[in-house]
């Protein structure tokens, strides 16, 4: 596959903006900088961020045993999804493919750039339908978007099934990774040399309990990166979000203790729940969350509302009549959480 066949026009002709921090990047104490028309002021903040976001990178790199080359940084992952976007669909003549029920953000950034929706829904166990998927596929169908672990089922894909869409569709693959750390299957990090179309997107909104400083994560070829490069905004990532990021990335155990206790407070829930009269199903889950399905979704997420429980009510989407999304929370939240649900059983 040649990338370069699937980007716009536009994009392959297209002069990236240089700033004053991609011109001259080397720092000292000694250095005067007067080419960038910052406040001179030191307010911590006066400068401008690294547009790199090197130290952050490098970190990733170790964690993640890849390559620092294959990484794109982005304003929370939506804004690396709209980059993906930007890059390969022209407007109001290519295509993307998403996989109901899935992350929203897909269908809006799709159309707040005038890009047309194929949906396929997922089969009746959540998974993809890739026979339908490649039959539905034509020649302007430019994204095939793969949310693993998925939202707001919880479960993985098969990965044999999804090497076959590697294997065949004839675009970009991205594959949504936001909840793979709470999942058994691994990443498909450790693949993406085999697949030149392959975009993995994660973020440190979920795991990493980094949700407030919005920073998405891609990964993909030095191809595919180097491109991405081109169009991003140069400063899209501040220097406190970079602070932060750097500070909690080095709190491995912290984090592989977090990770640990909500898994185990997913098994507590998923035992408690299903005692419930009203629960006719608990989906399988490899996220931070479990997709239930009961009774009457509306009453029961009105009556969690006025117990002061906020849940996600799914039932208005493909495959999720009468299902509610429960987000784990700490022991002290869930245990809340099981005394309200056995009292409005009792209702």
């Amino acid at each position: 596959m040649n990338i370069q066949d699937l980007l716009r026009d536009n994009i392959k002709s297209l002069k990236p903006y240089s700033s004053a921090r991609d011109e001259y990047k080397e720092t000292s104490d000694n250095m005067v900088f007067l080419d960038a028309n910052e406040n001179p002021f030191n307010t911590g903040v006066n400068r401008y961020p690294d547009p790199q976001q090197n130290n952050v990178k490098d970190i990733l790199a170790e964690h993640k045993g890849i390559a620092k080359e294959n990484i794109l940084l982005g304003n929370g992952s939506d804004e690396v999804l709209d980059l993906i976007f930007r890059t390969f669909c022209n407007p109001s003549i290519d295509n993307i493919i998403t996989l109901p029920p899935t992350y929203g953000m897909y269908e809006v950034l799709a159309n707040v750039n005038a890009i047309d929706i194929i949906k396929v829904n997922l089969s009746e166990v959540f998974q993809p339908q890739v026979d339908k998927i490649l039959e539905s596929a034509n020649p302007f169908s430019k994204i095939l978007f793969l949310c693993s672990p998925n939202n707001p089922s919880g479960n993985s894909f098969n990965p044999i099934e999804v090497e076959r869409l590697l294997k065949k569709f004839k675009g970009i693959v991205v594959i949504d990774e936001a909840y793979i750390d709470f999942s058994e299957q691994k990443s498909w990090l450790q693949r993406l040399e085999e697949f030149p179309n392959l975009i993995v997107t994660q973020t440190l909104s979920k795991a990493y309990g980094m949700a407030g400083i919005r920073l998405g994560i891609c990964y993909a070829s030095q191809e595919i990166i180097t491109i991405l490069n081109k169009i991003k905004p140069p400063y899209n990532v501040n220097s406190l979000t970079q602070e932060k990021a750097i500070e909690q990335l080095l709190k491995t155990s912290v984090l592989e203790h977090q990770i640990f206790a909500i898994k185990y407070q997913r098994e507590v829930l998923e035992i408690e729940i299903e005692k419930l009269d009203f629960v006719k199903k608990i989906y399988p889950s490899d996220a931070n969350f479990l997709l239930v399905k009961v009774d009457d979704a509306n009453k029961r997420y009105n009556q969690l509302i006025a117990k002061g429980i906020v849940i996600r009510n799914r039932t208005t989407q493909p495959l999720c009549e009468n299902c509610i999304r429960i987000t784990v929370g700490t022991k002290q939240e869930n245990e809340k959480l099981i005394e309200v649900l056995q009292l409005i059983s009792k209702s």
